[in-house]
């Protein structure tokens, strides 16, 4: 093959632009990304139920859909978590599973528990979703003089925006920070009693004359002879606005007077949820997070993303602008550049090396030229085995330097050899050179393969990084070793001269200091040589001291990084109303925003990794760029821990993000306490106090803690059966009126601004802050035993209204406001990390034996 090239530069030269021509189209349709998809797919099921505690979502829900996760190909584990109000259940499946084909056979799953689930439940909706591997950017809208509230701007993001970038190719999913609107029906149930309704009955009016009808056609075929006109029948459609729902009738009296809706609540356009409370640098906003589809190019996105929102913004009402509280893509560009920028350097070096060593301008001209064409294919590999342009195959490539340069130098230098002891001319040189070479440079590709393709071959999480650094070294390499035996010689025929750069006082130094350091070098050889044993003990020194370094050095899957941007959670006394909770938020944000590596604090109340609630809250504090700070996210962290840790009313926890997203939500381990023997949770929760208590002395483990949230108190209602029974009042519909007055309950849905948006109903706060309201929430009597009406007299009304505090007793207890299960099992999620100078291994090992010292038996 060689000699073929020799005589055909040419065509060598057009093969080298083929080459790069294609790795350039390879470039710049790769996606590019930090580090690649190594986290297992992922697929979750999300469940609303609202009214419900935790543990009724537990029972009710989880179990349900538990028991039907069978059969479902290449799942590895699943794990759930139940809290007030929603649950969920995440599966996470084998690396190399279509995630496409595990949501399809999930959902196929979850339909046959539908049956079983709560009506409220199906009539939320089950969100069967794949799991992306975390935020690319979050988008957000702030009304720069205020002048436009956080409700309307939650509705703009729902109604004007989500919707065209979730339409963006590459776009997985979006999540918004918020709630749309949806029309409130607040109930008061004083009146209500006054009127002798329940709120039952308000429910079925609502729903009976909020309706759409389907009425037909006017002369539709088949139709009599001569029939000339074909009209649609239209009727009344669903309501649209607050004074339709306000007029809803309720009832009609004999003399002609009405109740109408506005008669017993007051209606409202509110938000569909309260829960969150979304504020940046303690300034109302509303926003939302975009999330990849898998294999998209985060940098085309983002850029799609911009770009659509520039598009998007003249719609926005006066004085409202979108902006980024939090951008990936900065981490991102700036590891890929500074990747770019060491491989720059490493090709500017060798260039540098070579035209020292070779001292011919020519000479080096050549692997100058070689090294891109190889790198370049190294590029067309990655396309075809659906790799992306990510730290690991760019750190491949610039390790994959040395082998291509090796390879064009073994040609040269042979070449030059020849030229200079034979006195060949060049091509006739390069001829006989390429004779002896060849197989050597065979020999060593296939040396170097068996090295890098088996590293490639890992299964799992660990296999998906090296297979993307090695296969990217073991491309650079087979590119490399085409190119010595065509590009190279074909160069090497027609560029190089028998004569040689002038030796200048550089060369002529380094010419000197070479020989020197040549000479110095044989005499130590020669001296090693007649003094074996001494040598060969120290070869043993060294060999058992690099072995105990080695056991010494700490290892962890990868090292934590600077991404630009870190995370904190907040943790406040079980029981804390949202109010007090952003409070505290906005003091310690107040305080972060000291420092001066931070830009900007995103707030969001109601939300953390650890659950949800009123009594929990997340900051996402985006940092400097890293050229305009002096401290390190690790060092921002330790400030932020500071303050989190000595507020009086509340706690703080900070830490970075993963540094590969997927793989938890920050850096560390993540430990299971499974009940595997149903000892219930309260021995679990006497285990892990035992754990924690011997996590927090140990010189091994750091910041041990759960990831749930404390016990709460909780108000528990017993009916009185004999007594509800006695007053013709069935279980069903007293515990329904509950659940009417206090929880947020979908009725149906309306039209607004050309959106299908839903009806809530629910009690007025005034109604719903303490035990006393079981005493104004009332149930028409029903009918006793004997067929009468029931009526009674005392404290309690004889207008055929029972209050419910008759029939239910209410008793303060403590339960859990979140309860998180694994693998079907009741569990508990711990995190935490290895102190410095410990490895992750000993970590885990180490909250192991904690684990079986401590477990219930």
């Amino acid at each position: 093959m060689p000699q073929f090239f020799i005589d055909r530069p040419v065509f060598a030269w057009v093969i080298a632009i083929i080459i790069t021509l294609g790795g350039v189209f390879a470039m710049r349709a790769l996606p590019a990304e930090a580090y690649p998809d190594v986290a297992p797919p992922q697929v979750s099921i999300q469940a609303s139920y609202p009214g419900a505690n935790a543990d009724v979502v537990e029972r009710t829900v989880i179990q349900v859909i538990e028991q039907q996760l069978t059969g479902i190909d290449n799942l590895m584990y699943f794990q759930a978590s139940s809290s007030n109000g929603a649950g969920s259940v995440t599966l996470f499946f084998e690396s190399g599973t279509n995630a496409d084909t595990a949501a399809v056979q999930t959902q196929n799953r979850v339909t046959l528990a539908e049956p079983r689930l709560p009506r409220d439940v199906v009539l939320n909706g089950l969100r069967v979703q794949k799991v992306n591997s975390g935020f690319l950017m979050a988008v957000s809208l702030r009304s720069k003089d205020n002048s436009v509230p956080s409700d309307v701007l939650n509705n703009i993001v729902a109604a004007q925006v989500l919707d065209p970038i979730s339409r963006i190719p590459g776009v997985g999913q979006t999540e918004q920070f918020g709630a749309e609107y949806s029309m409130r029906i607040w109930l008061n149930p004083d009146k209500l009693r006054s009127f002798k309704m329940s709120a039952a009955d308000v429910l079925a009016k609502v729903r009976g004359q909020n309706v759409q009808f389907a009425t037909g056609a006017l002369g539709e075929q088949p139709a009599v002879d001569g029939q000339q006109v074909v009209a649609p029948v239209s009727a009344e459609a669903q309501f649209s606005t607050k004074e339709e729902f306000e007029n809803v009738i309720l009832r009609t009296e004999p003399n002609g007077t009405s109740v109408r809706l506005k008669d017993v609540a007051r209606v409202q356009l509110g938000l569909n949820n309260y829960a969150f409370d979304v504020r940046l640098d303690n300034q109302p906003v509303a926003g939302f997070g975009v999330l990849l589809s898998p294999g998209a190019n985060a940098l085309e996105v983002a850029k799609a993303v911009k770009q659509r929102m520039d598009e998007l913004a003249p719609s926005f009402p006066h004085g409202v602008e979108w902006f980024l509280p939090f951008d990936a893509t900065i981490f991102i560009n700036a590891a890929i550049h500074e990747v770019v920028v060491t491989l720059g350097i490493a090709v500017v070096l060798v260039f540098i090396v070579m035209l020292v060593f070779l001292q011919s301008f020519r000479a080096t001209l050549i692997p100058t030229l070689v090294v891109p064409v190889a790198l370049m294919g190294a590029f067309i590999g990655m396309a075809v085995f659906g790799f992306s342009i990510n730290q690991l195959t760019l750190f491949g490539m610039v390790l994959a330097i040395g082998i291509v340069v090796d390879d064009a130098i073994v040609v040269i230098e042979s070449v030059e050899r020849i030229m200079r002891e034979e006195h060949l001319p060049p091509k006739e040189a390069t001829r006989k050179a390429m004779t002896q070479i060849t197989n050597p440079i065979i020999a060593i590709s296939v040396v170097l393969a068996a090295v890098f393709i088996p590293s490639a071959l890992q299964s799992g999480s660990v296999g998906m990084i090296y297979q993307q650094f090695a296969m990217t070294i073991a491309i650079s390499m087979a590119f490399s070793a085409f190119l010595a035996l065509s590009l190279t010689p074909a160069l090497c025929a027609t560029l190089l001269r028998p004569e040689h750069l002038k030796e200048n006082r550089f060369f002529a130094l380094f010419n000197r200091s070479y020989d020197k350091t040549q000479r110095t070098y044989i005499r130590s050889v020669k001296f090693s040589l007649r003094h074996q044993r001494f040598w060969l003990a120290g070869f043993a020194v060294l060999l058992l001291l690099g072995g105990f370094v080695f056991t010494r050095v700490p290892g962890s899957f990868v090292p934590e990084e600077d991404q630009g941007f870190t995370i904190g959670m907040v943790l406040m006394p079980p029981g804390t109303s949202q109010p007090r909770t952003r409070e505290f938020m906005r003091k310690v944000s107040e305080q972060l925003r000291s420092h001066e590596a931070v830009d900007s604090v995103f707030e969001v109340t109601g939300f953390s990794f650890i659950g949800s609630g009123e009594g929990v809250g997340m900051f996402f504090i985006m940092l400097k760029d890293y050229g305009h700070r002096q401290a390190t996210a690790t060092e921002f962290n330790q400030f932020a821990s500071g303050i989190g840790f000595s507020q009086a009313d509340g706690m703080g926890i900070f830490a970075n993000f993963p540094t590969i997203p997927g793989l938890g939500d920050f850096g560390g381990f993540e430990f299971w306490l499974e009940d595997r023997k149903a000892a219930g949770r309260p021995a679990m929760y006497g285990a892990m106090g035992a754990i924690l208590g011997k996590a927090g002395a140990s010189p091994i483990l750091e910041g041990v803690q759960p990831r749930e949230l404390p016990p709460a108190p909780q108000l528990k209602l017993t009916l009185d059966r004999e007594q509800a029974q006695s007053m013709g009042l069935a279980i069903d519909d007293v515990y329904s009126a509950v659940q009417l007055m206090l929880a947020p309950v979908y009725v149906n849905d309306f039209i607004f601004e050309g959106r299908v948006l839903r009806v809530t109903m629910q009690a007025d706060a005034p109604f719903r802050m303490s035990e006393d309201s079981l005493n104004r929430f009332y149930l028409p009597a029903g009918t006793t035993a004997e067929g009468n009406r029931f009526s009674f007299s005392g404290d309690t009304a004889t207008d055929g209204m029972v209050p419910l505090s008759s029939v239910l007793r209410a008793n303060w207890t403590v339960a859990a406001p979140s309860q998180a299960r694994f693998n079907g099992f009741p569990a508990i999620q711990l995190s935490g990390k290895n102190k410095p100078g410990k490895s992750t291994g000993e970590a885990m090992s180490e909250m192991e034996r904690l684990v079986n010292e401590n477990a219930p038996n």
